[in-house]
């Protein structure tokens, strides 16, 4: 078989040693972004209007994940069901989309009717109150 002499051993233990220590690097990185992350999607929720958070919770889907997918930046109408059309007729099961995919669109554009339907709830007391 093989033969190793002593410094061959300590060679390959030291190469070991380098790579633990490049991958224990690596994974503490990974972990301190990923709480970073979580703290940041924590303050986020903290920020939103508590119904709109209570919203979030049951429908299992945020406000900024359903404007991501639709690729709105504003809650207009006329967007939201235009790109909502759009990405479910790509998305069809029939022309080689994905179920998943689309279900996740259809998600998302509930998620933001939701959050119109909030926002014109707390416009109208406000109109009411500037018109007496």
């Amino acid at each position: 078989m093989f033969k190793f002499s002593q410094k061959d051993i300590i060679y390959l233990a030291q190469i070991m040693v380098m790579g633990m220590q490049v991958v224990g690097r690596a994974f503490t990185r990974a972990l301190r972004q990923e709480f970073a992350a979580s703290r940041a999607a924590a303050e986020a929720r903290g920020r939103a209007g508590t119904e709109s958070a209570a919203v979030s919770s049951l429908s299992g889907i945020s406000l900024q994940e359903a404007q991501q997918i639709l690729n709105v930046s504003k809650l207009t109408p006329e967007e939201i069901q235009k790109n909502y059309e759009h990405l479910f007729k790509v998305n069809d099961k029939e022309v080689g989309g994905s179920f998943y995919l689309q279900s996740k669109v259809v998600r998302a554009k509930e998620r933001l009717d939701q959050e119109m339907d909030i926002q014109s709830k707390t416009e109208k007391p406000k109109d009411e109150t500037t018109q007496t």
